[in-house]
């Protein structure tokens, strides 16, 4: 079986909520939720890559590991690739992205995403969970990915077209984006190497830049809606789910 390392890339500043990966859910700073689910998959060695000594401090004395990255990162993957450069590129096949905003993903959602990678033949996996109802079709906040087939609990499939807003969807196969990645090495040492496209900026989504260069992503079906927490409103969300 191939070697999986999970990193966590977490930090400080964010425009919408600042301090987010410190703020408290049931006793415990978000990013030490997101550390211990990461864990309870079994899947690898667990490691949160961060650019600042208050969530390195929180890790440690959570009984995890944190690797102090440089400030200088534009994204969250390069700031992996950095951990994976220093501490994992003669060691893990296969990396999990996983962002530190969800403290409610399901340790099997990481766990079949592994399984997906370890079984398939893609540059990188990710996951969606079906969409609910209109509103969230509608919410810019949520990305959405659009497939060929429709998503069923064992397969994998191409991802098309990632995107917050889209006003022409009839007919088409729409999942909530679930934002957990996973790379081989090698398409995780061409990816970040790669210079930032058109569409990755205007729709602030990193994974265009690899569609953008025919990079192929297959996705997985994730049966629960992990929350991305990226405002007030979500987190106090989270907190009355997790309560």
């Amino acid at each position: 079986m191939l070697k999986t390392v999970v990193i966590i890339p977490s930090r400080l500043h964010a425009e919408r909520l600042p301090n987010k990966p410190l703020a408290e859910i049931n006793g415990l700073p978000m990013i030490v939720h997101v550390m211990e689910r990461a864990k309870e998959s079994k899947v690898g060695d667990v490691i949160v890559a961060t650019p600042d000594n208050e969530i390195l401090k929180v890790v440690e004395e959570n009984n995890g590991n944190a690797f102090l990255t440089t400030n200088e990162h534009k994204t969250g993957s390069d700031r992996i690739f950095e951990v994976f450069k220093s501490e994992y590129k003669n060691k893990a096949n296969i990396i999990i992205n996983l962002q530190g905003d969800m403290p409610n993903i399901k340790p099997d959602s990481i766990a079949k995403l592994n399984k997906f990678m370890q079984d398939n033949n893609c540059d990188i996996g990710t996951l969606a969970s079906e969409i609910k109802n209109q509103d969230e079709l509608n919410d810019t906040n949520i990305v959405k990915v659009e497939l060929e087939k429709t998503l069923n609990d064992d397969n994998f499939l191409e991802a098309k077209d990632f995107f917050r807003k889209n006003n022409v969807l009839k007919d088409k196969k729409v999942y909530h984006h679930v934002g957990c990645y996973a790379f081989t090495n090698q398409s995780l040492s061409k990816y970040v190497v790669l210079p930032r496209t058109k569409k990755e900026i205007e729709r602030n989504l990193e994974q265009m830049r690899a569609l953008e260069n025919k990079m192929s992503i297959k996705v997985g079906l994730c049966k629960s809606l992990p929350l991305g927490v990226d405002t007030i409103e979500d987190l106090e969300k989270i907190k009355k789910e997790m309560k």
